[in-house]
C-alpha cells in the first residue's frame, strides 16, 4: 500500500512544476499548522485571535482552513500575538 508520502515524493520526482507547487504548499500547511496549535495551546479562540490582530474572525477562519493564501503581511500581523517567528532560509537547489 503507497502512502501520502510516497505519492508526493513520486510526483516531485516525475514534475518540476509540481514539486515546486507541492513544496510551496507543504511549507504555508507548516506554518499555518504551527499558527493553528500555538492558538489553541494559549487557549485562544479565532475570534480571540482576530480582535488581537484588528481583523474579522472571518479571516483567520479562511486561513486556518486553507480557503485563502495570507501576505506575509498578515502571517505577521497573525503571529504577533502568539508569539511566533517566521523566519527565512536559502533552500539548496
Amino acid at each position: 500500500m503507497k502512502t501520502w508520502n510516497d505519492y508526493k515524493k513520486y510526483v516531485k520526482n516525475i514534475d518540476a512544476a509540481n514539486k515546486e507547487e507541492m513544496e510551496n504548499i507543504e511549507c504555508m500547511a507548516s506554518i499555518i499548522g504551527s499558527i493553528i496549535e500555538q492558538r489553541n495551546s494559549l487557549g485562544i479562540s479565532q475570534r480571540e485571535l482576530a480582535e488581537l490582530c484588528g481583523m474579522p474572525q472571518s479571516s483567520v477562519a479562511r486561513i486556518e482552513s486553507y480557503k485563502t493564501t495570507p501576505s506575509i503581511d498578515t502571517l505577521l500581523r497573525i503571529m504577533k500575538p502568539l508569539g511566533l517567528t517566521l523566519y527565512v532560509s536559502q533552500i539548496d537547489r
